[in-house]
């Protein structure tokens, strides 16, 4: 039963989907201020080197080296983030280009393949990885062996950190304020609510985010470095937020969908069935993906229709409001 097509896949897309459903988390909380973060598959990248880079060199057990490298990934990815809030919040530029220029910079021919090469981290596997929580006899029950108990603690952290954001979205007033920053800055600006502040905060929250699921990549996926082993997710991730109407809880439905699609064709490929489509249809979606935000964030009225924060992508300017 537990070798079922069916189990494999929810198992495996819980796996394979935690990366984005921490990068979307990331970037519904920049989003629901107002700011458009298109950088977050670069940012995914450096937490993804940081993190790997941390656990090679950071001598410590396990645990501690682990907790510190998500911690480093973390703030690589808040640091990288700062740039383009500083860009698009203190000086205004345009926040597409700012994010599309933050991921060439930071991404797979930029920054990130500079320090992996640099640090020659591509020579061996990661000295630390996360593993599975609960013993194996667990993981041996029925259905719910291998699809809840079979997983690292990042998957069950990122279960716990849905539920915080939806609490903070819709049960405090921190949150209530920031949705009001992303659709009325000027109303938000009124009440006393400081736009640039929660702007601010937001977008450094979600690049620490997308650092953290960079090195989920590294220190559990995949526990190695090589150039782009986030494959593109983190347009994935973005597209995430758009089709999950910018609400934690379908941002995990999502996530675990997109990540047993990346699984599927090798999975199917392993029970002798070959569907070569399927394998070129998961390896090109990451770039239909892109396809996909550029036009769906270009279109005020498609972002409307979708239910956008109102404000999202534009600068606020407290003279005009």
């Amino acid at each position: 039963m537990n070798n079922s097509l069916a189990v494999v896949l929810i198992a495996s897309g819980i796996g394979y989907g935690t990366p984005l459903l921490y990068a979307s988390l990331g970037e519904l909380l920049a989003e629901r201020s107002g700011v458009l973060n298109l950088g977050v598959e670069g940012m995914m990248l450096i937490g993804a080197v940081t993190g790997f880079w941390t656990v090679q060199r950071f001598h410590a057990g396990t645990a501690v080296a682990l907790a510190a490298a998500v911690g480093i990934a973390a703030l690589a990815g808040a640091a990288t983030s700062l740039i383009h809030a500083f860009l698009v919040i203190t000086l205004r530029a345009s926040q597409i280009v700012s994010g599309l220029a933050l991921t060439i910079f930071a991404g797979a021919a930029g920054l990130s393949s500079y320090l992996g090469n640099d640090f020659n981290l591509a020579a061996n596997p990661a000295r630390h990885t996360f593993h599975t929580v609960f013993p194996a006899s667990w993981q041996g029950w029925p259905l719910v062996g291998p699809i809840i108990f079979g997983h690292n603690v990042l998957v069950y952290a990122s279960w716990g950190l849905v539920v915080t954001v939806w609490l903070y979205l819709t049960r405090t007033r921190p949150g209530l304020n920031l949705r009001a920053v992303g659709d009325a800055p000027a109303a938000a600006d009124a009440m006393g609510i400081n736009v640039a502040a929660y702007r601010y905060a937001h977008t450094l929250v979600g690049g620490a985010l997308a650092g953290v699921a960079g090195a989920t990549f590294t220190l559990a996926i995949n526990p190695q470095w090589f150039d782009n082993i986030t494959g593109g997710s983190g347009w994935i991730a973005i597209a995430l937020v758009i089709f999950a109407f910018w609400r934690p809880e379908l941002c995990l439905v999502g996530a675990y969908f997109f990540g047993a699609l990346q699984d599927l064709a090798p999975e199917l490929q392993a029970r002798g069935i070959h569907l070569g489509p399927t394998v070129l249809w998961t390896n090109a979606l990451p770039y239909l993906m892109t396809i996909v935000v550029l036009v769906l964030v270009s279109a005020s009225s498609t972002r409307r229709w979708l239910g956008a924060p109102a404000a999202l992508g534009t600068p606020y300017v407290r003279e005009e409001g």
